[in-house]
């Protein structure tokens, strides 16, 4: 099949599967759904305090929108905070420090989408 649609009742998030020390941040990743060549998403339910670890994709560009609450980026060196609503579009470019977190008392949901398409986990961690 060349597509899949996935509505909200059939959106399972689970933990990383390549991140098992990070329960709270959960996923709906769409490879596991449909087979993308040349790029990947994922859709991400950041619970209150959740985060991600700060790091840098050596080659992936990555778009994040924020469906859902208000998530924080902390972009760039040195790292600049940006709160974002929802509708928020962010573009990053390969090799620019990024870290999510929700700094909020409610969920935030991203979508977020990258290309060329590298294995999870490839990204360089930043302390």
């Amino acid at each position: 099949m060349g597509y899949v649609v996935l509505r909200p009742e059939d959106q399972v998030f689970e933990p990383p599967s390549w991140r098992p020390e990070d329960p709270a941040r959960r996923i709906v990743e769409l490879p596991k759904h449909i087979d993308l060549e040349h790029s990947r998403a994922s859709l991400w339910r950041y619970p209150a305090g959740a985060q991600g670890k700060r790091h840098r994709e050596p080659v992936q560009e990555e778009v994040f929108v924020v469906l859902q609450g208000t998530l924080t980026m902390y972009l760039g060196e040195p790292p600049e905070r940006h709160e974002l609503p929802p509708t928020s579009l962010v573009a990053v470019q390969p090799s620019t420090p990024l870290h999510l977190r929700n700094e909020s008392d409610a969920d935030v949901l991203v979508f977020a989408y990258g290309a060329p398409r590298e294995a999870p986990g490839q990204a360089e961690l930043i302390d």
